[in-house]
């Protein structure tokens, strides 16, 4: 996603899937296909090495998913101690949230 009238959209009903560290909200969208939005505060890590390295995580683990993923705009919005999670970790979280997402759009 790339304007903020996007990310508004998103913001204003969102379906949320949260852990400790990484929340993933979610909208429908009319497109047929999933995009993604990444926020990444400096407020909540600091260097900006360690944002590059979430938001490269975070759009592989997308790019992995999206093919499972209902035709949603998803926004990851990340908290302190994100930037703490290793590598694997950081995937493993983003896999979780991702399913969660799956069972919730086949749930509504």
């Amino acid at each position: 996603m790339l304007t903020p009238k996007h990310f508004t959209y998103v913001f204003q009903q969102p379906q949320r899937a949260s852990s400790p560290e990484i929340t993933i909200l979610g909208r429908l969208n009319e497109l047929g296909h999933p995009r993604i939005g990444l926020t990444i505060a400096k407020k909540n890590v600091k260097r900006a090495h360690e944002r590059n390295r979430i938001k490269r995580l975070a759009r592989e683990s997308f790019r992995l998913n999206q093919h499972n993923l209902p035709p949603m705009d998803f926004v990851v919005l990340v908290k302190k101690g994100v930037a703490e999670l290793d590598n694997r970790a950081l995937t493993e979280a983003l896999g979780k949230l991702w399913r969660r997402h799956c069972r919730l759009a086949r749930a509504s």
